[in-house]
């Protein structure tokens, strides 16, 4: 029996509780494929209707269904109270042998209530509606064969956690062994898929379980029954008498595999116990990357990013527009309907009457077929997918979409179609093996998820269909030494990499860096590194190549270089979404990020911040005039400095400063004071400040001079020289500056401007460059700014007020 005509028979079935129930538990048995009480147990020991049972009020009472060690069951009729049938099955339940789950119905709702000894008790709640669920019809199934699936326990999240960690302790075993870290979570993303495969069914058996644990006695076993599996999901094929599906899609292109100890068997077997139907593929990838990426190992446990934030850029995006589309569609759809002439009970169509309802019917049908094979050639592209969160998460929003005009169209009277989008939707480009990889499992496992949560059998032949569609390469850069090459899609979502002009040439190598800044000669070349995103998806929306984007990106894209490559978006198109300063979760740490979503249309309201306003600016601000656009304060020219970039240790501990500070004067009557100061990171201005010393010679003084400074000199001489002029592997200074190398008594960036600017001070204003909110403190003259710090040569009361402001804000 199928879920729906398990649905069309009972959904009007006014029948009273007697007559209908055993026919109802028999007719959920077929729905179930689980045998019915008379089949399995005829003799009624452990399986049966009516089970006695004497009430602990007195008198005789029955549980209309009762399967040891598993539940009790009992009916009402249609609408009737289901609390005091829950009522009557606790009064029973001891003479029931206490079954863990007590199960109310009245034919169009089933209750489950756990019944554990020391647990907290869980309802699950089913509607007729949702047996085309075929995770519900799992769970309904487990009361019969698994009742523990049901004890209270985790939530996805705790799930995917746990699971992701016990496989990281398997990959970094196997990378201790000598094996290719490619080689390692390419085979560790199989088993990890084969799980999941088993928890729904799609591996018969829980095939894969099986195999770990009849290899665990001999562990040189192992390979030979994964090379077989494997070979089988290849194409499809059999293990020993059971048949298995034809997975591949690139997962299982081979039957490599790699050979396993006891100890890694063991990590397998207990994973293997995990319910891997629930595991949240939102997260998946990004914790299993942290678990197969060797470099990003010391993440896992951290934060990571919740769906809610993703659906900031996603829902605009993506989502927003078509459903505007669909529902103006829908609207025609209806309109024709409406007016064609309808049958009633006094009047059959005949004629032109029934040809004109045939047409209108006809046409409603173009319509929503239209519109399927407009979602269905709808591509979108994540040029930095990660792990595949933001490809996973579009695509559920898509199928949803495509879902829900299926449905309202067979409102309306047309034939239901079946859902088609599948995962060749998702475009992605990833520079990271281990993240490109697992992007491909994440958005496999969530199609899976979604066609079986709303009433649909997972694709087959392949199960697993091809995603070349996410490459594996770089996406900013092309081989040729321009811009990269992007394929043409709908719309373009994403989180490209963070990564600061400053820390580009350390992060990125020096040659990389210039390649990248000469592929885009109209971006400043003091652009942080995902300004180079913004850059290239705004020129294919001028190419015609993409038509609607939304990145995150760094707050600093408000402001500075990095604002450049906003200008053109907003003077040939326009910002229609964005968030100035919102939490974000990068490399599991909390950082402050901009949101920004932009298309080549001129005018149209936008939304700023969630606030309806005129237009968007460049620096991210909604205001009806255009701040970018107003003249600089000539009085303000030349006052806001960043601090010192001190390249080299020239910091001091505080007990060695304060013994130089306490020696007299140096033989030619200098005192040290003159060179040891105190310095200041923007940590000391957002959190408790900490006493930091360091030696500072200055803008101007030659090595003669600043020798005459004995102690602090000959510190200097001995901790910074050797590493400005230390000599790297490929021969070459690993200071690149000849200026650094010539004076490496002085600071790399001395800042000789600002210390001209506030010479005549008594104090200055500094704010910390990075900050959850922007505030400004005083500074002493003799406090040396670190680079993290930007400093104002301004002493008054009056610009610090102007500063903190809200205006100014």
């Amino acid at each position: 029996m199928t879920p729906q005509d398990f649905i069309s028979k009972w959904r009007n079935v006014e029948l009273k509780e007697r007559t209908a129930s055993q026919s109802h538990f028999l007719d959920l048995c077929r729905l179930l494929e689980i045998p019915d009480p008379v089949s399995a147990d005829p003799k009624g020991e452990w399986f049966t209707f009516e089970k006695g049972a004497s009430k602990t009020t007195g008198g005789e009472g029955w549980a209309d269904v009762w399967r040891r060690d598993c539940f009790a069951w009992e009916y009402k009729g249609k609408n009737k109270d289901l609390d005091r049938a829950f009522a009557q099955l606790q009064q029973y339940a001891i003479a029931l042998e206490n079954p863990p789950l007590l199960i109310v119905s009245d034919m169009d709702r089933i209750r489950i209530h756990t019944n554990w000894t020391n647990t907290v008790q869980k309802v699950h709640t089913i509607a007729l509606t949702d047996l085309t669920d075929a995770a519900t019809r799992d769970l309904l199934r487990s009361c019969f064969l698994d009742p523990e699936r049901l004890k209270p326990a985790k939530t996805r999240q705790v799930l995917t956690e746990e699971a992701a960690q016990r496989f990281a302790t398997l990959a970094q075993r196997l990378r201790g062994r000598g094996h290719d870290p490619q080689q390692v979570a390419h085979f560790v993303n199989r088993p990890v898929f084969c799980m999941f495969a088993e928890d729904v069914n799609l591996l018969p058996g829980k095939m894969f379980a099986r195999m770990i644990a009849a290899a665990r006695p001999k562990p040189e076993t192992f390979a030979l029954h994964a090379k077989t599996l494997f070979a089988a999901m290849k194409t499809g094929g059999m293990v020993g008498f059971e048949p298995v599906e034809w997975f591949n899609g690139g997962l299982f292109d081979s039957d490599d595999t790699l050979p396993l100890t006891w100890e890694d068997l063991d990590d397998l077997i207990r994973a293997s116990t995990l319910d891997w139907s629930d595991i949240d593929p939102s997260i998946l990838g990004m914790l299993f990357e942290r678990g197969l990426d060797p470099d990003k190992r010391s993440q896992l446990g951290a934060h990571y990013t919740d769906r809610d934030k993703i659906m900031q850029i996603v829902r605009p995006v993506i989502v927003d527009p078509l459903v505007a589309e669909w529902e103006e569609v829908r609207g025609r759809m209806a309109d024709l309907i409406e007016q064609a002439p309808r049958t009633t009970k006094d009047k059959l169509l005949v004629g032109r009457e029934l040809a004109a309802r045939t047409v209108a019917f006809n046409q409603a049908e173009a319509l929503h077929k239209s519109f399927l094979e407009r979602l269905r050639a709808f591509r979108w592209l994540d040029p930095a997918c990660g792990s595949g969160n933001f490809l996973y998460i579009a695509l559920l929003e898509l199928k949803n979409i495509e879902h829900r005009c299926n449905l309202e169209a067979e409102a309306l009277g047309l034939p239901r179609a079946f859902p088609t989008i599948g995962p060749e939707a998702v475009l992605g480009i990833e520079l990271n093996p281990y993240a490109a990889e697992l992007a491909r499992v994440s958005v496999w496992v969530g199609e899976i998820q979604w066609m079986r949560r709303n009433g649909f059998e997972a694709a087959k032949n392949p199960i697993l269909r091809t995603l070349d569609t996410i490459q594996n390469r770089d996406a900013v850069l092309g081989p040729e030494g321009g811009p990269a090459e992007w394929p043409r899609a709908d719309a373009l979502v994403g989180n490209p990499p963070f990564l600061g002009n400053k820390k580009m040439i350390a992060g990125l190598g020096e040659a990389y860096t210039l390649a990248l800044r000469r592929a885009y000669p109209d971006v400043p070349g003091g652009v942080d590194l995902v300004a180079y995103w913004f850059a290239r998806a705004w020129q294919q929306m001028q190419a015609g190549q993409v038509t609607r984007a939304g990145l995150v990106c760094t707050n600093s894209i408000r402001g500075g270089a990095n604002r450049a490559v906003l200008k053109p978006i907003v003077e040939g198109g326009r910002i229609f979404e964005a968030w100035a300063d919102e939490a974000w979760t990068l490399d599991g740490a909390a950082v402050r990020v901009s949101m920004v979503c932009f298309d080549g249309q001129n005018g149209g309201s936008a939304r700023m911040d969630g606030t309806v306003v005129v237009r968007i600016f460049s620096d991210l601000t909604g205001l009806q005039d255009d701040l970018t656009a107003s003249s600089q304060v000539e009085n303000n020219s030349d006052l806001c400095f960043q601090g010192m970039k001190f390249v080299g240790p020239f910091d001091v501990h505080a007990p060695l400063a304060r013994q130089w500070l306490r020696m007299p004067s140096n033989p030619n009557g200098l005192f040290n004071q003159e060179v040891v100061r105190r310095w200041k990171t923007g940590i000391d201005l957002t959190r408790r400040p900490v006493e930091r010393w360091i030696v500072d010679f200055g803008t101007e003084l030659t090595e003669v001079h600043a020798a005459l400074f004995e102690a602090p000199f000959e510190y200097v001489r001995e901790n910074v020289k050797p590493s400005r002029l230390r000599v790297a592997d490929d021969g070459e200074f690993e200071v690149r500056r000849e200026n650094h190398r010539q004076n490496w008594w002085r600071y790399g960036e001395a800042r000789p401007g600002l210390r001209k600017k506030i010479s005549g001070l008594e104090r200055y204003i500094a704010t910390p460059e990075v900050s959850k909110h922007r505030f400004f403190v005083f500074l002493e003259l003799t406090e040396v700014p670190a680079g993290s710090i930007y400093a104002i040569a301004r002493d008054d009361d009056t610009t610090f007020g102007i500063l903190h402001s809200h205006g100014f804000a």
